[in-house]
Parts: C-alpha cells; sequence; structure tokens
C-alpha cells in the first residue's frame, strides 16, 4: 500500500487514482497527524509526502519516523520554491527516495514508487 499524505484533497484523489491505475493500492492522509493515528497507515510500503503540511510538516514527520525506527521509503512532493535546494538537499539526507516538484509528471511519481516495488 502507497501512503498520500498531502492538504490538497483534488492532488490526493488524482495521485491515488494514477497509483491505482498502474496497480498499486493507495491512500490518502490529509495531514501527518491522520496518518501517524490511523492503523491502516501502518501497513504502507511507500509514503508520498508533501513538505508542506498543516500541523507537522513532512520533513517533521520524515524526522519523527526515523526516531522511532519506522523505516519507510518516502518521495516528497512540493510546491515549495527551493532555490538554493536546502529542502530537497534535507529531504535526501534524511533518506528520502525522491523529491519531486508540483506539478509532477505522472511518469517521475511512477518511476519512484516502482523503484520500492520492483515487478
Amino acid at each position: 500500500m502507497v501512503a498520500v499524505v498531502d492538504d490538497a484533497a483534488a492532488l490526493c484523489e488524482a495521485v491515488e487514482s494514477l497509483l491505482r491505475s498502474a496497480g498499486f493500492r493507495a491512500q490518502s492522509f490529509a495531514c501527518a497527524e491522520d496518518f501517524l493515528a490511523s492503523e491502516s497507515g501502518r501497513h504502507a510500503g511507500c509514503l508520498i509526502l508533501d513538505v508542506r503540511l498543516p500541523g507537522m510538516s513532512g520533513l517533521q514527520l520524515q524526522q519523527h519516523l526515523a526516531t522511532i525506527g519506522w523505516q519507510i521509503p518516502i518521495v516528497f512532493i512540493t510546491a515549495q520554491e527551493d532555490r538554493d535546494g536546502q529542502i530537497q538537499a534535507q529531504a535526501l539526507r534524511g533518506g528520502a527516495i525522491a523529491c519531486l516538484r508540483k506539478p509532477f509528471g505522472d511518469r517521475d511519481l511512477l518511476t519512484a514508487v516502482e523503484s520500492v516495488f520492483p515487478r
């Protein structure tokens, strides 16, 4: 299962639809706290995570998961300006497998997710 954490409902629906069309199970969460509180979130094999979220940010969630020993491949997505590359660098240092800028291409997202679940 691929968990999608983003506060933009339309984006979540589009990403879920894309993932399902590629044969993945997917579930969306509106914030990091919802993901952490969800029983189904614990079964995720990959996390698509927005950098900027209400409450706990995506980067804070990544750090929290590392602190509690929850190793899950993360694909960051962001519309946030990152001219100096600090956001991407922090995400990748924290173990993210990709950091995609919104709007990202379907193929770019699927390539990142497929790297986690080789077929």
